[in-house]
Order: structure tokens, then C-alpha cells, then sequence
């Protein structure tokens, strides 16, 4: 993601930093801070406030307190009237002394959700209304390049797609509730499969989620295109195509597992000439080449298992993407 494309960012900050979110914060917007962690750095915090008030402290819905002593660990916490809540602990630590770092944060309508480095870190469930959070605030031993605030309504929705980042289709901007989107979901795909051609679906990961998967496949067989199934305790990533009545040879290797129980995720898959190249939230996870050559006949979309779906949608090269179905 190239900071270049967001809207109202804000350069080299001096901290400590309290600026008004202007507009406030909506489902599907995202706060991007690129900087870094100085050397005799003990901790620092990015906080969502309720105001900018000092006696009496703001309310701050979200707490986010990476500190450096001893192995390091990340405390999440919410002041209300001035008292703390129950502190919520990350011993995965993803900040470094003497490193650069870019976190995201992207407003869900019951959460938030943060990556770090592009890669997933954890989930805080709103404790105070998102409509109070007004202000942004950033304390302690950091140094911050750029601040940068993406509007749900910032890009059109193929070039936030391509960005993974999420555009919300419902009038209120709220994620939808999943309802119109029940899994099992099988439909039929708008246009057949081309190189150009590209899904977008968007979800979010059970709690207790297993595993769920998603196939391309073709009417007219049994064969399965492309078979992604994403296994959630061993962070195993597999695909595979089922043709000629059997499966093939799974291939399962990825860098870096791209989901976790609970999370909003945006999957794209992207139909190259010769391969599919997946991305989740933005990020490339993997290619796999075509196993099943006649891409014409590609026309059906399955998904199942442990997510909630929130919205599905196709289209080819830079055109504007359109519903399935």
C-alpha cells in the first residue's frame, strides 16, 4: 500500500502528537503510521481519544502501548473516567529498536483490527462507542514519517480492492451483517475465466473457525479449477485442482499464514495467463499455475465452511467491478 493514495496525511508529526480526526472514524476506514523506534526506546502508544482533554483526562476507546523492556509486549486498554479497564497482553512483538515499522489499523463496525508490517497482530473489541473517538494521539520514544487517514469512500472499489483495502457497500457505511451472503454460497460467475479476471471476497473468520475454502470450478464436470483451503490451527494455506475424478498434489507453502480466528479479511484472487496470484488484505501470499487449462469453461464460485461472508464481486482488468451472480 503507497501512502501516495491516502487521503489528509500528515507529515514528520512532532511527539508527543494530538491531532482531530476529522469526520471521525468509520467501519472500513484505515489509520496508517509509518515511523520508526529509536534505539533507547522504552515504549510508546498510539491512542484513540474521546476529546483532547488533559484535566480530566480524555476517555481513550483504544489504548495501543507497545513496550520494549525485557522480551517486549504490546498492552491494549480502554480509560473510561479515568480508570483503566482489563489490560489485553501481545507477547508477539513486531517492533524493533534502531527499525522502521507501519502499522494499520482498520475500523471495523465492532472492532478493531491491527497488522503490523503487513502482517496481521490482533483484534480489540470497541468498548466505547466509535462515534465518540474524535481525536488521535502519539506518546512516548517513537518517530513518525507519515499519518495517514483512508477514507471508506477514498478510492473507487476495484482500486481499493487492488489496495485491499475494504470499501463497504451499504449506505450507512456499516460492514454488512452477512445475512445476504449464506455459506454454503455457489454462484454462477458474471463472465467466464480470462487472464485479467479477478474475485474479490470479503469476510470474516469465524472465532472458532477450522477451516473454509473456496474452489473455481467448471458446470459442465466434477473438475475444480482451483481449490484454496485455508486450515486455521495448523496455519496451513492449501491448494490443489480436482480433475479427471482425483485430486493432484497439494501445495501448501507460504511465508507467513494471512488469517486468524475472528479477523476481516479481503481475499483476491487475480487469473494471470499461466497462474493464480492470491493476495489477502492487500498483501501477495501466493501464485498457482493453471492445472486446468481451458479457462473459458472456469464459470462457477464456491465458498464454504467457517466465515461469515460480507460481500463477493467480480471483474476484468481496470474496468468497475460489478456483483456476482
Amino acid at each position: 500500500m503507497s501512502l501516495d493514495r491516502l487521503q489528509k496525511t500528515i507529515h514528520n508529526p512532532v511527539i508527543p502528537y494530538t491531532g482531530t480526526i476529522i469526520g471521525g472514524l468509520l467501519p472500513g476506514e484505515l489509520v496508517v503510521i509509518k515511523g520508526s523506534v529509536p534505539d533507547d526506546a522504552d515504549r510508546f502508544q498510539v491512542d484513540f481519544q474521546c476529546g483532547s482533554s488533559t484535566e480530566p483526562r480524555a476517555d481513550v476507546a483504544f489504548h495501543f502501548n507497545p513496550r520494549f523492556k525485557r522480551s517486549g509486549c504490546i498492552v491494549c486498554n480502554t480509560l473510561k473516567e479515568g480508570r483503566w479497564g482489563s489490560e489485553e497482553i501481545t507477547y508477539q512483538m513486531p517492533f524493533q529498536k534502531g527499525k522502521t515499522f507501519e502499522i494499520v489499523f482498520m475500523v471495523l463496525k465492532n472492532k478493531f483490527q491491527v497488522s503490523v508490517n503487513k502482517k496481521h497482530l490482533l483484534l480489540y473489541n470497541h468498548r466505547v462507542n466509535l462515534e465518540r473517538i474524535d481525536t488521535l494521539g502519539i506518546y512516548g520514544k517513537v518517530q513518525i514519517q507519515t499519518l495517514g487517514f483512508v477514507s471508506n469512500n477514498s478510492l473507487q472499489s476495484s482500486q481499493a480492492s487492488s489496495l485491499g483495502i475494504p470499501k463497504i457497500n451499504s449506505e450507512n457505511g456499516e460492514v454488512p451483517d452477512g445475512s445476504q451472503l449464506v455459506v454454503p454460497y455457489i454462484t454462477r460467475l458474471n463472465s467466464s475465466l480470462c487472464p485479467g479476471w479477478t474475485v474479490a471476497i470479503k469476510g470474516e473468520v469465524n472465532t472458532n473457525s477450522n477451516s473454509f475454502t473456496v474452489n473455481l470450478k467448471s458446470s459442465d464436470s466434477k473438475d475444480i479449477a482451483l481449490h484454496l483451503n485455508p486450515r486455521m490451527k495448523p496455519k496451513v494455506f492449501v491448494r490443489n485442482s480436482f480433475l479427471y475424478d482425483s485430486w493432484g498434489e497439494e501445495e501448501k507453502d507460504v511465508i507467513d499464514f494471512p488469517f486468524s480466528p475472528g479477523m476481516f479479511f479481503e481475499l483476491l484472487i487475480f487469473c494471470d495467463v499461466y497462474q493464480y496470484k492470491v493476495a489477502v488484505n492487500g498483501v501477495h501470499i501466493l501464485e498457482y499455475k493453471h492445472r486446468f487449462k481451458q479457462l473459458g469453461k472456469i464459470n462457477m464460485l464456491e465458498i464454504t465452511g467457517d466465515i461469515q461472508l460480507l460481500d463477493v464481486r467480480s471483474w476484468q482488468h481496470h474496468t468497475d467491478s460489478s456483483n456476482l451472480g
